[in-house]
């Protein structure tokens, strides 16, 4: 049987090139190149490694080196998972613009790239749920360090990124990212990055979220760019409306069935069957009579499910937009089996789906995150 990633992980210290050997995927950044002013090590499997080693040094200078035959501290662990994948997706994304190697978007993608490796290679990987999203959101993210004091409102960046991954975590990366290369400046952006972890502490989110005065105003300072973290808003609200998230056959319908009560239910694929609809044929049609139908739940405040994939942000963000609009607490409940389990389920269901769209639909996945609603809430089998 093999090892897990963080098995393979070397307990005494941290050793990429054993990382590579067992994960190939790694691979893929040789020859990937770069831009010489930013990073005149060279290609981006030359950065990492450097990254990954500035992570093991760190961890010995802490003396976090455990005793012989102990694994080493988790968060670390992950955290050198998290530099080894920071990069991964440049593979995809660098192009030469102008005669200059850029790479837009590769942290979004990388995200992407590593959850979905993680995901459909479970066994392999050998992560949880919570130990997945962490180094995936660890690489979304590890750029924010640098350029967080370039945004309009760095303090809502910080507290939602805190949201998903510790800040202190997210620093380290950052400054081994920033360590582990060949720039003329290097100093400019570890002071950047010094400047991250000075404002987290004053905001005090370095190893927590923010403690928000209560969930209405968490929900209302995300959904909002004039509020201030510290408002106490009075809670309004008057109903619960439940949104699920989850891929096709991820137990959706079942676990309305066992929990949800005497509370009516929106579902897209029952829409379909009543109206004798394939899969992906008509969504618009399907979604103007759910939305009927949810209207006339709003109108009389009364709580109900609304049960669809709902795997796009942008979609669930319209949907709570509105729901919120009536005075409805929106709570997520994202759902998730084991990629292998969700194939076999696929297999034995009436109304197949094709497995080309079911991947795409992986490929394509937005895990919710915690701050997209009043509550969310995380389904797993860990």
């Amino acid at each position: 049987m093999s090892k897990s990633i963080l098995d393979t992980i070397d307990k005494d210290g941290f050793s990429f090139a054993r990382l590579v050997d067992s994960f190939p995927e790694l691979s893929a950044l040789k020859q990937v190149p770069q831009n010489p002013a930013y990073h005149a090590e060279g290609d981006v499997y030359c950065h990492t490694e450097m990254v990954c080693e500035v992570v093991r040094q760190e961890f010995e200078q802490k003396n976090l080196k455990p005793e012989t035959g102990k694994r080493a501290d988790p968060g670390w662990a992950l955290l050198f998972l998290a530099a080894a994948f920071h990069d991964i997706g440049k593979k995809t994304c660098t192009r030469n613009e102008n005669g200059n190697f850029v790479s837009p978007n590769h942290t979004s993608v990388g995200a992407k790239l590593f959850r979905t490796f993680a995901y459909r290679e479970a066994p392999r990987f050998g992560l949880t749920f919570s130990q997945r999203e962490l180094v995936a959101n660890a690489i979304r993210y590890h750029g924010l360090p640098v350029w967080f004091w370039k945004k309009q409102r760095p303090e809502a960046d910080l507290l939602k990124v805190a949201e998903s991954v510790p800040l202190w975590f997210l620093y380290q990366l950052s400054y081994a990212d920033v360590r582990g290369r060949r720039t003329e400046n290097p100093e400019e952006f570890i002071e950047y990055v010094e400047w991250f972890a000075e404002y987290a502490r004053e905001l005090g989110i370095w190893e927590h979220p923010y403690s928000f005065a209560n969930p209405y105003t968490k929900a209302s300072f995300f959904m909002r760019d004039d509020l201030w973290q510290g408002t106490d808003l009075f809670d309004n609200t008057e109903f619960d409306v439940f949104l699920l998230s989850g891929l096709p056959l991820a137990g959706k319908d079942s676990w309305i069935e066992k929990n949800g009560g005497e509370i009516p239910m929106i579902s897209l694929d029952q829409i379909r069957g009543e109206m004798g609809i394939p899969p992906a044929k008509n969504s618009g049609k399907i979604a103007h009579i759910a939305m009927e139908r949810a209207k006339v739940f709003l109108a009389k405040k009364q709580p109900f499910f609304w049960n669809a994939t709902n795997i796009v942000r942008e979609t669930r963000r319209k949907l709570i937009t509105l729901f919120s609009s009536y005075g409805a607490r929106v709570h997520i409940l994202y759902l998730e089996v084991p990629y292998q389990e969700l194939l076999a389920r696929n297999r034995t269901r009436a109304r197949h789906i094709p497995e080309g769209v079911l991947e795409e639909m992986i490929n394509k996945l937005e895990i919710p995150a915690p701050w997209e609603s009043y509550k969310v809430k995380y389904l797993t089998k860990e």
